[in-house]
């Protein structure tokens, strides 16, 4: 079992780096991934009896190399008849993971299908296992995928490190894939648990990775910080039983310490040496929570003031809803409440949360717990709906 496992983290480990370099060396994606995938079947049947090669990335490489050219020999022989690869093997470059990520995210797909092809041909997940962690069937992350390989060859996209100003048009497209990748795994959107911890632990690596391609890009910084800074908290966000536990009540003991660190250092130096951007303002306001000792000691003036340049820098009905919550801190829950309806009428669980919660603060209980059962109404989230019915059942 041991050596099945390490067999299953090497594989998933090279395939993205081995998907690059085929797909480089022969242009066409699709039939790239398909051949990747023929090489990592054959290596999950062979290793674990015959033994792990020396260099096993140049295997794989090499197999899927051969593949592919089956695959073209099966539909195009008397063209491709003399293409076979010689050996060595095409190489891994430096920039084979970011050309593979900008391809993945190319501007003609859409969000769910940019999610879908990161994880699998960046990621290294299977269809299977995006399927369980998306909670979607597995022949829609298959349809996904499809569609989205079709879409990258209509749209003309090749297995080409983009031109700088090109890079910089999809950057964006890039860091908001990572960031829907590790929000649904911080906080699920629907289903029975709080975290899917392996699309958050995938998306961390990720822009890790990104992060390493792109040392001088503020916002990378930014969001790598922001993803430390927010995962640091997970152990404390839950209980034994699986109960959602609010951040003013969490066991800041269990908060993990290193990642605070390492993200409160990431962000400093990027407010210090690059433009401001939206995910850096964020991993800042990540870092005032983190680094408060008790809720009670939080800066919440600073934080209302980091919402507000939030706000200006890039608006949306989530970040307006925060920034009033911070506003209550600082100004009251009445304050609060009057900004609430100036926002406009609720159309998210999290707006009839807050207007529950600005309202038991304020006293209004009777008020607050209907706001609370509504709140559990709206959610798709099991344990978000939990905490919600059991908070209206203690105000009654």
């Amino acid at each position: 079992m041991g050596v099945l496992i390490g067999v299953e983290d090497l594989l998933r480990t090279a395939a993205p780096q081995v998907l690059a370099a085929v797909a480089r060396r022969y242009g066409d994606f699709d039939a790239a991934e398909d051949a990747v995938q023929e090489a990592l079947l054959a290596a999950a049947r062979q290793w674990p009896a015959e033994g792990v090669p020396d260099d096993p990335r140049a295997w794989l490489i090499r197999v899927a190399s051969r593949r592919h050219i089956e695959a073209v020999r099966n539909e195009q022989a008397r063209r491709r008849r003399e293409a076979i690869p010689p050996d060595p093997p095409p190489c891994v470059r430096g920039d084979d993971e970011l050309t593979l990520l900008l391809l993945c995210c190319h501007p003609a797909l859409t969000p769910p299908a940019q999610v879908a092809l990161t994880l699998r041909a960046v990621g290294g997940l299977t269809t299977a296992e995006i399927a369980r962690a998306l909670l979607v069937p597995e022949p829609t992350v298959g349809q996904r995928i499809s569609r989205a390989k079709q879409r990258i060859r209509a749209a003309g996209g090749r297995f080409v490190l983009p031109s700088t100003g090109e890079i910089g048009e999809r950057l964006p497209g890039v860091r908001n894939v990572l960031y829907l990748i590790f929000n649904e795994g911080s906080t699920a959107s629907s289903g029975r648990s709080l975290h899917r911890v392996e699309l958050s632990t995938e998306a961390i690596r990720l822009t890790r990775q990104l992060r390493d391609r792109l040392p001088d890009d503020g916002e990378v910084a930014g969001l790598l910080a922001l993803m430390l800074l927010t995962d640091a908290r997970r152990p404390a966000r839950t209980r034994a039983d699986g109960m959602l536990v609010p951040l003013a009540e969490q066991d800041r003991s269990r908060w993990d310490a290193a990642k605070i660190s390492e993200g409160v250092a990431l962000i400093t130096d990027a407010l210090a040496r690059y433009p401001v951007g939206p995910f850096q303002v964020q991993a800042a306001i990540a870092a005032v929570h983190d680094e408060a000792p008790s809720a009670a000691a939080t800066d919440w003036p600073q934080i209302l003031q980091l919402y507000r340049l939030l706000e200006a820098l890039a608006p949306g009905p989530m970040v307006t809803l925060n920034r009033i919550v911070a506003l209550a801190e600082v100004d009251g829950p009445l304050v609060g409440l009057r900004a609430l309806r100036a926002a406009g009428p609720p159309g998210h669980h999290r707006v009839a949360a807050v207007r529950a919660h600005l309202l038991e603060r304020a006293g209004s209980l009777e008020a607050a717990r209907e706001e609370y059962r509504t709140a559990a109404k709206l959610t798709l989230s099991l344990p978000e709906r939990r905490y919600l019915e059991s908070h209206a059942a203690k105000l009654s």
